[in-house]
């Protein structure tokens, strides 16, 4: 179970309409809106300068939020919709989604890496190049993991790790149908440059110039 589900904290929204919504901007906050589940739409506003970070940290719309208000318990949301400001682009309404314990999200997961003392790859020089530190997965609410982990112990130079490798949480699915790639282990730059330069034919006159020339020292 994931134990770091970040706080979002909001307060409830007195009053509907547009009027409402403009005096919560005018007062630096952000009106929202809570709906699903089995109670009823609630009405919220939340720190404009609290959600824009959380907004510039990216992934909003897959991340899971412990919601806060006072008054209510806690119940954990995730974002269906930000409306923004069409000229400056920032939110002016963002709408969210209560969830059920078995209600199936969408959320990305943190991808850890053992094995790495032990691979033979990595002990011949190889260099680990992760392609993804994250995978998006189909989770369920109730049972979302910490982090899913990619077993690099047994890979070798020129070896590829992809997602069929790995054992996913009970439940848990990607979002890609196909067998995309999570790591592979390179050869040492180094190594990559002297495989990458053939040996070059010598020229046959060429060859005959240096023949005749050590025929020429040898007879001096």
């Amino acid at each position: 179970m994931a134990g770091e589900i970040p706080d979002l904290h909001a307060q409830v929204r007195t009053g509907t309409g547009k009027g409402a919504a403009r005096q919560a901007r005018r007062d630096g906050l952000v009106p929202g809106i809570v709906f699903g589940g089995d109670n009823d739409p609630l009405a919220i506003n939340l720190p404009f300068n609290d959600l824009l970070k959380k907004l510039k940290a990216g992934r909003f719309k897959s991340t899971l939020f412990n919601l806060k208000v006072d008054g209510h318990d806690d119940v954990r949301v995730i974002c269906r919709d930000v409306q923004r400001d069409v000229v400056k682009d920032l939110p002016t309404h963002v709408d969210f989604m209560r969830l059920r314990r078995t209600s199936k999200i969408n959320l990305f997961i943190h991808v850890e890496f053992e094995g790495e003392e032990t691979c033979p790859g990595l002990r011949k020089g190889g260099v680990l190049t992760v392609v993804r530190p994250e995978v998006e997965l189909v989770v369920t609410a109730g049972d979302i993991p910490d982090q899913i982990v990619a077993d690099i112990s047994g890979m070798q130079i020129g070896d590829t790790l992809t997602i069929s490798q790995i054992k996913l949480p009970e439940g848990a699915k990607p979002t890609i149908d196909r067998d995309f790639v999570i790591a592979n282990i390179s050869a040492p730059s180094g190594l990559r440059a002297s495989d990458d330069e053939e040996p070059e034919e010598m020229d046959p006159e060429a060859t005959e110039v240096i023949e005749q020339n050590a025929d020429d020292v040898s007879e001096e």
